[in-house]
């Protein structure tokens, strides 16, 4: 980053990072690629070594926890970040919000905006992304797919005011492509997590990224029959439904007791396969 008259810094342009912080809730965090035992990695993560190539120096933190809401994010990640001086940032929160009885999408999103400015204020650039319709993922979703196409549009207004980078992961061709999903469906697979890494990626212009992360997937070689579909969503529904009602009901969320996997600036290695 330059020094700029006013005494803040001028966010870098060209794709040369020293310092790259995520904040976020469970996708930023990596659930879906890895996990508890072996790690999780996850689209961040593959996003810093996606910039290690032209950035060997680069330092990275992930601030993100599972089951934040917007406003968590915001008063728990905000100020750790805006100290390790990032000159990149990506924030993505909300999904847990919309998943809620009543929310107002409105404040949801001005939550976002505001990290938006406080961030791209301390000179950074910012990065965030779209939501995909749960809908087509989830039918039992499907009351929450307005507010999910009403934050999109708030999301690209902020963004738009503040100069960050969006990637468009809500207009994917094969956004319900049961491969880019884990098996609770609300968190990426591995292939998905690479999906974002690349969109993000290309939505900041890092050199070696590509639209290509945009075209439709391959067809699956076999359709599934309707009898296995309906056999998935029981089993779904027994698996990951329930439990996630009654954390719920209880009042708890899967974050509870959680810190960040990565609070502190950190050199990582280069992309993996």
């Amino acid at each position: 980053m330059r020094p700029q008259e006013n005494g803040t810094q001028e966010p870098v342009r060209s794709g040369r990072y020293l310092r790259y912080v995520a904040l976020g809730d469970s996708q930023t965090e990596g659930v879906g690629d890895g996990d508890d035992i072996v790690g999780l990695r996850g689209w961040a993560d593959r996003l810093a070594e996606h910039l290690t190539i032209d950035n060997p120096d680069l330092q990275y933190a992930n601030l993100a926890v599972r089951g934040r809401r917007a406003s968590e994010v915001r008063s728990e990640q905000l100020e750790p970040a805006l100290a390790l001086r990032p000159d990149l940032a990506t924030v993505v929160a909300g999904v847990n919000d919309l998943l809620r009885l009543r929310v107002e999408t409105s404040t949801v999103a001005g939550h976002l905006e505001a990290m938006f400015a406080a961030l791209t204020g301390s000179g950074a650039r910012v990065a965030t992304l779209t939501f995909p319709d749960l809908t087509r993922i989830i039918p039992l979703a499907r009351p929450v797919r307005s507010r999910i196409l009403d934050i999109n549009d708030r999301i690209r207004a902020a963004a738009a005011r503040h100069g960050v980078a969006v990637a468009e992961i809500a207009r994917h061709p094969s956004v319900a492509d049961r491969r880019f999903w884990s098996e609770d469906r609300l968190h990426c697979s591995p292939l998905g997590h690479q999906l974002i890494a690349d969109a993000v990626a290309h939505a900041l212009q890092l050199p070696g990224s590509a639209d290509s992360w945009n075209e439709p997937a391959p067809p699956l070689p076999i359709p599934p029959s309707t009898q296995w579909r309906a056999t998935a969503e029981l089993r779904w529904a027994a698996t990951f439904l329930r439990p996630w009602l009654d954390r719920r009901l209880r009042g708890r969320s899967s974050g509870d007791q959680r810190t960040a996997k990565h609070p502190q600036l950190h050199r990582i290695e280069g992309p993996r396969s």
